[in-house]
């Protein structure tokens, strides 16, 4: 009744809907690519690391699925994006309930992502390639029977925030740059030193990505790309992306969407 009468009140309806609340979810999405005629999936990648509902630790493939369920996630993708026609690159997202093995459709994103280069890494396929030839008039250049998984990948958002000031933000000019440059680290930026960030656009400055045989192997070899990696002149996020690497719930898997924020608030 309290309900009814504060729609009514506020939208001269008192018509409301119930939706299920997924307690501690997980954040998994899939990978697709469509030419409008058939579409592919290139598997999911887990995003449950998040503050205030941004990703900043995405990896690849989840920990938490088993083979039943990863098939069903990405099949349900690809249903969807065949049955509309899609074309071009596309991420199909859900929340994932793992004490019941049920997933949520979210919302699909009609584009290549920011953490597209861990399903790269795990696929050997080159997304944004594909996206563009598709975009000239070009099929699918890939069946699904070629896409495969190949080890564990991880990709950490690197970010000029303070971690120390609650995330103030820390434009500035970049004095010294230096990047570990091993076989199995990728580092996606746009950073020299001299360069100026300015307090005007979203604080990401560099996505860092490694990859591995298997997951406790790919996060070792996060911390020493972190740990060899240097900015100087502003403050980044990398003290807490390697905290985050030592952690033990992340360590073993046993995060969520709430993960975070909540460990977070334990730290302080």
């Amino acid at each position: 009744p309290q309900a009814q009468a504060e729609a009514q009140a506020a939208f001269g309806d008192g018509s409301y809907y119930l939706e299920y609340m997924v307690v501690n979810a997980r954040h998994i999405e899939v990978q697709i690519m469509g030419d409008g005629n058939d579409a592919v999936h290139f598997f999911e990648r887990e995003c449950s690391l998040q503050r205030r509902r941004q990703k900043i630790w995405e990896e690849a493939p989840s920990s938490s699925l088993d083979h039943d369920t990863r098939m069903a996630l990405c099949d349900s993708a690809v249903k969807l994006a065949k049955t509309v026609g899609y074309v071009g690159a596309g991420t199909v997202e859900y929340l994932y309930e793992e004490k019941t093995g049920r997933f949520f459709f979210i919302e699909m994103n009609t584009r290549i992502q920011v953490e597209h280069p861990v399903t790269e890494q795990i696929t050997g396929h080159d997304l944004v390639a594909e996206m563009i030839r598709i975009a000239g008039g070009s099929p699918l250049s890939v069946a699904q029977e070629d896409i495969s998984i190949n080890g564990h990948s991880i990709e950490v958002r690197i970010n000029a925030e303070n971690p120390a000031m609650q995330f103030l933000p820390s434009p500035g000019t970049i004095e010294q740059l230096a990047l570990d440059h091993s076989d199995d680290v990728r580092f996606d930026h746009f950073l020299y030193e001299g360069y100026t960030i300015p307090p005007f656009y979203d604080s990401l400055v560099g996505k860092l990505i490694v990859h591995a045989d298997h997951r406790d192997a790919a996060i070792a070899n996060l911390y020493e790309a972190l740990a060899g990696t240097t900015i100087k002149g502003i403050e980044t996020t990398i003290p807490l992306l390697m905290a985050l690497t030592k952690a033990a719930d992340v360590k073993s898997g046993q995060i969520h969407t709430n993960w975070l924020e909540q460990w977070l608030e334990k730290q302080s």
